[in-house]
C-alpha cells in the first residue's frame, strides 16, 4: 500500500515537472519566435515606475529646450528675411507713375499685360515695373496712352539679381510660371531655401534694391552653373494696378 502511493507520488512529481519543463520551454520558444517582443514589453512595464530617473529627466528637458531655442531662432530668421523681402523699397512719389492694368491675354498670361498709361504720361521703354510685393517686368513698348510690360515670367526674359546673404549675382530667367530660375554665376551658390532675392544694390540697368521674390528650391549640383527657384513676391498673375519708376534724368 505505502509503496503504492509512493509509485503514484513519484508520477505526479514527474508529471509536474515535465509540465513545468514544458511551460518553461514553451515560453523559451515564444521569446524566440517574437524576438523577446513580449520580454521587452514586461521589462518595460516592470521599469516604467523608476523611469526616468532625475539625470535622464534634465536630459530631456535640456534637450527640449534647446530644440525649442534653434526652432524659435530660425523662425526668427525666416521672419525677418521675409520682413525685408516683402517691404518695397520708399520710392518718392514724383519718381513713379501709377497705373491700372487694362489687358491681358490668356495666350500671353505669364509674358505681359498692357496698363492705360503711355508715353503721354512720361512711360518710356524699358523702365522698371513694380507691384505690391516687388519687382514684376519693365516696360517693352509704349503707345500715346498705353503701353506694355514684359514680365519676369515670360520665357527667355532676364535680369540681373542678387542674394544679399550670400553675396552672390545670378540671371533670372523666365519659365513661363509664377516661378522663375535663377542661374548664379558662382560654381557655389551657397544659397538656402528662404533666401530673399534682390535687385543688386550696385545695379545701373535696373534700381537697386527691388525685392524679386524668396529661394524655394536650389540644385547646386545643375550643369553647367547651380540654380535656384525663386517664388515672385509680386504676384504677376494677380495684379490689378502697378507703378512705373521713372528714369534718374525723369527725376
Amino acid at each position: 500500500m505505502i509503496k503504492a502511493r509512493r509509485e503514484i507520488g513519484f508520477h505526479l512529481l514527474l508529471k509536474g515537472r515535465l509540465w513545468v519543463i514544458f511551460l518553461f520551454g514553451a515560453l523559451l520558444f515564444g521569446i524566440r519566435w517574437s524576438k523577446g517582443a513580449g520580454y521587452l514589453d514586461l521589462y518595460s512595464v516592470l521599469l516604467k515606475p523608476i523611469l526616468p530617473g532625475t539625470a535622464q529627466s534634465e536630459w530631456i528637458k535640456e534637450g527640449d529646450n534647446a530644440e525649442k531655442n534653434i526652432r524659435l531662432k530660425l523662425l526668427a530668421d525666416d521672419n525677418s528675411r521675409l520682413r525685408r523681402a516683402l517691404s518695397l523699397k520708399d520710392f518718392n512719389t514724383n519718381q513713379r507713375i501709377s497705373a491700372a492694368v487694362i489687358s491681358r491675354s490668356s495666350r500671353n498670361w505669364w509674358q505681359q499685360l498692357e496698363i492705360n498709361k503711355g508715353a503721354k504720361d512720361g512711360v518710356l521703354k524699358g523702365q522698371t515695373v513694380i507691384g505690391p510685393g516687388g519687382l514684376i517686368g519693365l516696360i517693352d513698348s509704349v503707345t500715346p496712352l498705353t503701353a506694355r510690360v514684359r514680365l519676369l515670367t515670360d520665357p527667355g526674359h532676364q535680369v540681373g539679381a542678387w542674394i544679399d546673404r550670400t553675396q552672390h549675382h545670378g540671371i533670372l530667367t523666365g519659365m513661363g510660371t509664377n516661378r522663375p530660375k535663377l542661374i548664379f554665376l558662382n560654381k557655389n551658390s551657397l544659397a538656402k531655401i528662404g533666401d530673399a532675392v534682390t535687385t543688386s544694390p550696385a545695379s545701373t540697368l535696373l534700381p537697386p534694391n527691388l525685392t524679386i521674390g524668396i529661394v524655394k528650391f536650389v540644385n547646386e549640383k545643375a550643369l553647367p552653373s547651380p540654380y535656384a527657384i525663386v517664388q515672385l513676391t509680386a504676384a504677376p498673375d494677380a495684379v490689378d494696378w502697378v507703378q512705373v519708376l521713372k528714369n534718374d534724368a525723369q527725376k
